[in-house]
């Protein structure tokens, strides 16, 4: 049986991105309610101390940014006619534009917006989820991508793995 022209990865990227900050969102809530604050979990559901005007301006920069973001990033795919969704064969190397200083801009965005959306929802334990997200984002998504590419597009992406780094 062929092997598909994919690399594998376990979930769409965006959706763990999500699923980490809702489950942070989701514990903050848990947090809140009196009897977990009776339990000695109250601290789960505490936020940043930011006055509203200053979270919600904040909270906007960062969401807006990382969507920016992104979407440059993923704008290159387009105009360059490969899927930018890692569930479909890669036909092109991009290494302009952002790819100049990140492997992995668009997942750089996702984070930027994730800060966003902690920041927007005022809680700190989605914040720290931030941090085994990006974890399973590095082991699960990104290595099993940069082993496609190099078997994809091999001297020329590791020339360009060794110029580049990984995130930032």
């Amino acid at each position: 049986m062929k092997k598909p022209d994919t690399p594998g990865v376990i979930a769409p990227p965006p959706l763990i991105y999500l699923g980490f900050v809702l489950a942070g969102w989701g514990l903050a809530e848990l947090g809140a309610r009196p009897e977990a604050v009776e339990a000695g979990l109250g601290w789960l559901a505490a936020g940043f101390g930011l006055d509203m005007p200053v979270r919600r301006g904040l909270a906007l920069t960062l969401i807006v940014g990382g969507l920016l973001f992104d979407g440059m990033a993923a704008g290159l795919f387009r105009r360059r006619g490969t899927a930018v969704e890692p569930w479909k064969p890669t036909t092109a190397l991009i290494i302009e534009g952002p790819y100049r200083f990140s492997r992995n801009p668009i997942y750089v965005g996702f984070a930027v917006t994730y800060v966003g959306l902690a920041i927007a929802m005022n809680s700190w334990i989605a914040l720290i989820l931030l941090v085994p997200c990006l974890f399973v984002v590095d082991r699960f998504v990104i290595q099993r991508e940069e082993r496609y590419l190099a078997a994809k597009f091999g001297p020329t992406y590791e020339a360009y793995r060794q110029k580049v780094r990984r995130w930032l």
